[in-house]
């Protein structure tokens, strides 16, 4: 890709993080509508995990694809393809008719929106290549997702209460039309110096594995354990044959040498903990906001601004924290507060006060607008660039994976000690083992980030991207190990 000028690479950050914006906003503002979807289309508690998580789930599942089919066949091209079928699932979900459409039309929207994250996310890799300037890039990237939690409930909240929650899908149509005229008028095509081939029994296997997993632990409540055991069975069928098989290709959908990096692995595992984190907060506020306290939509998504704010404000100062001190101060912060946030509801019930409910939201954003930007820098940095697309999807994949795993297990946790009674009855004891699951998520973050930022840990990422770089060169002279 030919060298930019700086004004014009700041117009590609631009761009890229448009298509940030509506696959983050997708999220946030969905939450706020769950309530009202709930009544209009008589969901049950697994019926609204699943309106999540269909888009997340195949999200996760089709990132690393994406990455690498970028990679190949140029990133560009991927981006523009990604937007238009983003929009057009976007406006299918405002037509839905009920549930099971809903849900179907999700997962059209997920397919467009696994081909928008990560390879905007190699592209900014291939545009900012001076790291400290890549790291300030990053951060800002990262900000694109305190401004979606910031607008999205509030804007969704606004729409819901004034035109329907079908409305809420109509805010990507425009943004997606205007990222679709930008891209095509001033992004560069790029693609990786070598085309990667062709996975599809990895994908297949990833498909297994996180849908099988996620229907399993969804279903578990309602449907028992003996029905959900061939699915628990078929998960780990899948995970075995993805460990046994991807290291025997020469380019694998998941390239398992990744992982002997520990600062990528724990930047992996982070970004699990910390999204299963965000999509538990979010499930759990916004049910017991509108459903047991009574508030109307717009008023409960004005409750996130305490978290998302912070998530705007801290997200560009974790990155520049990045750039210039390495990813440890920032991940240390976001690990301590979002610990802190959810022991403030699993053993004091914060959400039953309006002061602890605030501090315990103000804590929650900090940690988590801490905890992007080194997620990213760790997941493309060290890594060659050629490979840029496929470490930004293991990346992204790592937070859609923990998003999803997230709303499935607190929402089976709140759907088992719920049962069938009222929910300002039972909501705040039923909730409480999932906001211990939580503090739990926030404690990995803080432990991690400790583990994996230091000298050691650094020392096996440059080995690792010393050893990936010899096996590109000796590919592209074609010589074989």
């Amino acid at each position: 890709m030919p060298e930019l000028s700086h004004r014009r690479r700041m117009l590609v950050l631009a761009i890229c993080c448009m298509s940030l914006l509506i696959v983050s906003l997708d999220v946030t503002i969905l939450n706020v509508a769950l309530p009202a979807m709930q009544t209009d289309l008589h969901a049950s508690t697994s019926g609204l995990q699943w309106t999540i998580d269909a888009y997340t789930l195949v999200l996760a599942s089709l990132l690393m694809l994406a990455g690498s089919t970028a990679d190949r066949i140029g990133r560009k091209r991927v981006f523009i393809i990604g937007l238009v079928v983003f929009s057009l699932g976007s406006l299918l979900c405002s037509l839905a008719p009920d549930l099971d459409a809903l849900i179907w039309f999700r997962m059209i929207q997920a397919i467009g929106g696994s081909m928008l994250n990560p390879v905007a996310m190699s592209i900014i890799t291939n545009t900012f290549t001076e790291p400290r300037e890549r790291a300030r890039a990053i951060g800002v990237w990262g900000a694109v997702v305190g401004i979606s939690m910031a607008a999205g409930p509030l804007i969704g909240g606004l729409l819901v209460d004034s035109v329907g929650w079908r409305s809420i899908f109509w805010i990507n149509l425009p943004v997606g039309v205007a990222a679709l005229l930008l891209t095509l008028k001033f992004v560069p095509e790029s693609r990786a110096p070598k085309a990667r081939r062709a996975d599809p029994v990895g994908q297949l296997l990833v498909i297994a594995l996180f849908g099988s997993l996620t229907y399993a632990i969804i279903e578990a409540p309602d449907s028992g354990f003996t029905t959900i055991l061939p699915f628990a069975a078929l998960a780990l069928v899948a995970l075995v044959g993805l460990v046994r098989y991807e290291p025997r290709r020469d380019e694998p959908l998941i390239d398992l040498r990744f992982f002997r990096s520990a600062p990528f692995s724990g930047a992996t595992v982070i970004a699990i903990s910390a999204f299963s984190a965000l999509g538990g907060f979010l499930f759990l506020s916004t049910l017991y906001l509108q459903n047991v306290v009574g508030l109307d939509a717009l008023h409960a998504g004005l409750w996130m601004l305490p978290m998302a704010v912070p998530t705007f404000l801290c997200a560009p100062i974790s990155g520049r924290l990045v750039g210039s001190r390495g990813p440890r101060i920032p991940l240390l912060i976001a690990g301590s507060a979002m610990t802190v946030s959810a022991l403030l509801f699993a053993g004091f019930e914060a959400e039953t006060s309006n002061v602890s409910r605030f501090i315990g939201y103000l804590l929650f954003g900090i940690g988590f607008g801490f905890v992007n930007a080194p997620i990213t820098n760790t997941a493309v940095s060290g890594m060659p660039r050629a490979q840029a697309g496929v470490a930004a999807a293991v990346a992204s994949t790592s937070r859609q994976l923990g998003q999803t795993l997230g709303v499935a297990v607190v929402g089976a946790v709140l759907a088992s000690g719920v049962g069938s009674s009222s929910y300002k009855d039972t909501f705040v004891s039923a909730a409480r083992p999932g906001w211990w699951i939580l503090v739990a998520c926030g404690l990995a973050v803080l432990a991690l980030g400790a583990l994996t930022s230091g000298a050691w840990a650094r020392r096996t990422a440059e080995r690792t991207a010393e050893n990936l770089s010899s096996v590109e060169v000796r590919e592209a002279a074609g010589i074989t190990a």
